[in-house]
């Protein structure tokens, strides 16, 4: 771009030739657009066994979901509640996510999309997750607005270890929890920037 190269058809071919091995690559627009893509050749990156659990927490701060699952089930309520932390990657970083299966002890690795080569590890387990996955990373700190879904995960792993979940009352505050996580929690940050305050001053 810096040599104008994308103002000419031979220049923005070869850079969505890249654009089509990043993230999740082309969408069926730019691929219907594009017909001829051939997508640049990435080198194989070998990961090394994972040894910095800070390292383990700032990966999952950017690259990890954790989410609560609402579905139909045979209790009085006729609804269950289901805990999820998940970490999705491409598959040519297979190697990658398999080493967070050694590297927990537990959670599966499931082919999201093959279509987009995307996998999943993913742990649907409550005593993995409140053995395992709530006491690591409260030890060790997620940072960034991914810090906020952590703690209302927590909050209905809590509930749910009360029993909570089986009650009228207690299952109207895990969905209440729910939803302002992910994308609900993005108001915190608009709260934090009219308070004058920055979102670092925030967190801290």
């Amino acid at each position: 771009m810096e040599n104008k190269e994308h103002l000419t058809l031979d220049g923005l071919q070869r850079i969505i030739n890249i654009k089509a091995t990043i993230n999740w690559g082309l969408s069926d627009v730019l691929r219907e657009a594009f017909p001829n893509t051939i997508p640049v050749k990435r080198p194989l990156v070998e990961v090394a066994k994972i040894l910095d659990p800070n390292w383990v927490a700032g990966f999952v701060s950017g690259e990890s979901s954790f989410m609560v699952k609402i579905q139909a089930s045979q209790t009085k309520l006729g609804k269950a509640v289901i805990l999820i932390f998940q970490i999705t990657q491409h598959s040519r970083d297979k190697e990658l996510i398999e080493s967070f299966f050694s590297y927990f002890g537990c959670g599966k690795v499931y082919i999201k999309d093959e279509l987009k080569s995307v996998l999943d590890f993913r742990i649907t387990k409550f005593n993995d997750l409140t053995n395992i996955i709530i006491p690591f990373f409260k030890k060790y700190k997620i940072i960034g607005v991914k810090a906020l879904d952590f703690a209302d995960f927590c909050k209905v792993a809590e509930l749910m270890k009360n029993k909570a979940h089986l009650t009228p009352e207690g299952f109207k505050e895990i969905i209440r929890v729910k939803e302002g996580m992910n994308r609900g929690n993005n108001n915190y940050f608009l709260i934090s920037s009219y308070s004058g305050r920055s979102m670092f001053d925030f967190f801290i």
